[in-house]
């Protein structure tokens, strides 16, 4: 388990500040300044400009380390698209999730034609390294059209209800965006949807499956995982 390939040269806060801020910052949904807040009761004071600049240039690496961990995703892909405003415009971000519900890419696009249907679909090819037996989205056409061109092979289910793990997966994005009162821009929606979205499962095992007992051992092996990826656990943990 190597650590994220991330240099905390010339950062006055010792790596265990910067990890935990980055953490609760894309764990829970507080802002910049909530967790400003926050840190004096560990005897810590930092800057809501600090918190920010940390998950800006750690979020984005430490999501990509936990990502490459990661299983092979399943062979059921979920794929659909929900409306959010940007500076008062309409955007979609497409998500991508696996039977078992895990993220496999997220992309913010302009459009949900078949153009965009189609760049998403080959994103999710090219990260996942990977072809699904099953796709299932709801009754877009764009879906449809884009499937018979990228990947006519697998087998295509379409329904109005079928597609509920999908739909669902948008939830968290929802409860972030109504928290950070809207996204203020394209880019930066999607810097902090890919990184949210390898960070936030990773604190989130399925816990209505697990006893008591096994969500704290499992709680306790993730933690690990997590300080080993961002350093803390490596062999300097100061900057």
């Amino acid at each position: 388990m190597g650590s994220a390939s991330l240099s905390y040269q010339g950062h006055r806060y010792p790596v265990e500040v910067i990890s935990h801020c980055v953490g609760l910052y894309y764990r829970f949904p507080p802002s910049f300044r909530e967790v400003e807040e926050l840190m004096p009761e560990r005897g810590i004071v930092v800057s809501c400009e600090a918190v920010r600049r940390w998950c800006a240039k750690s979020g984005q690496t430490y999501a990509g380390a936990l990502r490459r961990r990661r299983p092979r995703p399943g062979d059921e892909w979920h794929l659909d698209e929900v409306f959010i405003k940007i500076n008062g415009e309409q955007k979609y971000p497409w998500r991508g999730v696996d039977q078992d519900g895990n993220v496999l890419d997220i992309l913010v696009q302009n459009r949900r034609d078949k153009a965009a249907a189609r760049r998403f679909f080959r994103g999710l090819l090219k990260r996942t390294g990977a072809v699904p037996r099953v796709l299932v989205t709801d009754e877009l056409r764009s879906h449809g059209a884009a499937h018979r061109e990228v990947m006519p092979s697998v087998e295509h289910r379409q329904a109005k209800y079928l597609n509920n793990r999908g739909e669902n997966s948008h939830q968290p994005t929802r409860q972030r965006e109504r928290a950070v009162k809207g996204f203020r821009g394209t880019g930066a929606a999607q810097r902090f949807l890919s990184a949210f979205g390898g960070i936030s499962p990773h604190f989130r095992p399925r816990r209505h499956r697990l006893s008591a007992h096994d969500y704290r051992a499992e709680m306790t092996v993730r933690f690990a995982i997590w300080e080993q990826l961002t350093g803390v656990a490596g062999p300097s943990t100061t900057a």
